[in-house]
């Protein structure tokens, strides 16, 4: 069985014809291009059996621009995932970050101090519930666009009067109503 050693030097005995411009997304700037090589990595009888239902492969992502900046990914895919499928799916990682790190900022994510993996499993999905239900909210907010966040029945005792702010008297019949609410 052939052994290669680190991905880096297996990626550098690549072929000039392995490298293939593809997209592996839209960006905010439009198609994120970017010259990938893949390789299917050869199959190990004492792990994936006689009849593997999937496939190991080692993806290379280089830029155009600066063709020294390589990045790899290791992948494991169903028999029969093609290439375009993989760098789609490598293309997704940023948007992965993106969402354990709001994870982390609104739902204390990494704010663990357990010793034990039950705990430990507890904290994270509930942290993961919490970001997904703010993540549903924000979305059926968004759709209904700008929907009202202070009930029609509130009014703030603040008025504005002669270019200064002034708090209103309690005899006002408008804060009246609204304390009474």
């Amino acid at each position: 069985m052939p052994r290669f050693g680190r991905v880096d030097h297996l990626f550098t005995q690549a072929p000039k014809e392995a490298w293939e411009k593809r997209s592996c997304g839209d960006g905010a700037k439009g198609p994120r291009d970017y010259h990938w090589a893949a390789v299917q990595l050869p199959v190990i009888e004492d792990f994936d059996g006689e009849r593997p239902t999937h496939h190991r492969w080692a993806l290379a992502r280089r830029s155009i621009s600066r063709p020294d900046e390589i990045g790899y990914y290791l992948g494991y895919a169903p028999v029969g995932t093609g290439v375009d499928r993989l760098v789609s799916v490598a293309g997704r990682r940023w948007a992965i970050e993106e969402c354990f790190q709001a994870a982390k900022n609104e739902c204390g994510l990494d704010q663990y101090e357990v010793r034990r993996y039950v705990g430990w499993t507890r904290h994270i999905t509930l942290a993961m519930l919490a970001h997904a239900f703010l993540a549903v909210t924000a979305a059926q907010a968004a759709a209904k666009g700008a929907a009202e966040t202070v009930p029609p029945w509130f009014h703030s005792p603040w008025r504005k009067s002669a270019g200064c702010w002034q708090l209103a008297s309690c005899t006002d019949p408008a804060h009246r109503f609204a304390s009474t609410q």
